[in-house]
């Protein structure tokens, strides 16, 4: 399947904000395939994307608590948590804002998926969306867990970076 996503900074919330999923993600492999497992509030998933920027090809599907559990403890380095605003927009489409915890707390990016190449092509983002970065790796959930926030280079940050980069607990 073909995943159509475009992903923004967020230049301000909107008010008043849904309730939020709660997400935390693992990863196994982070390139040339991206292979995470994923527990949002109490349903367990296993993803595999390839390719970069707008469309890239994903492979998703359920595990029961068991598979992702084992899954979840050999995945120790690269782990993200979030809290996930679904957002209605114009067009029935939905606005995915990620408000980061733990390591990345602080940040913030919101991603609209899209069901063809032209209504991507067609989307004007509404005011609170910030500056695009669908096409800035630095900024795909599996970069983020890596190597941390783009241009946080505060010296815990650093750390932390080379703590998940070489395994340092």
């Amino acid at each position: 399947m073909i995943e159509r996503e475009r992903r923004y900074l967020v230049a301000s919330l909107p008010d008043p904000l849904p309730k939020p999923s709660h997400i935390e993600q693992a990863y196994v492999s982070t390139g040339p395939a991206s292979v995470r497992v994923r527990r949002r509030d109490d349903q367990h998933t296993l993803t595999i994307k390839t390719g970069s920027g707008r469309n890239r090809h994903e492979i998703e599907r359920e595990l029961e608590q068991e598979e992702f559990e084992a899954i979840w403890e050999t995945a120790t380095k690269l782990r993200i948590s979030k809290r996930r605003h679904e957002i209605q927009l114009d067009g029935g489409l939905t606005a995915e804002l990620d408000l980061y915890d733990g390591s990345l707390a602080g940040h913030r990016l919101v991603e609209v998926e899209f069901d063809s190449d032209e209504a991507a092509d067609s989307f004007t983002p509404p005011s609170w969306f910030g500056r695009e970065v669908t096409t800035d790796n630095r900024y795909t959930n599996s970069s983020l867990a890596r190597y941390g926030w783009p241009g946080d280079r505060s010296p815990v940050a650093v750390l932390r970076s080379a703590a998940r980069r070489f395994g340092w607990r």
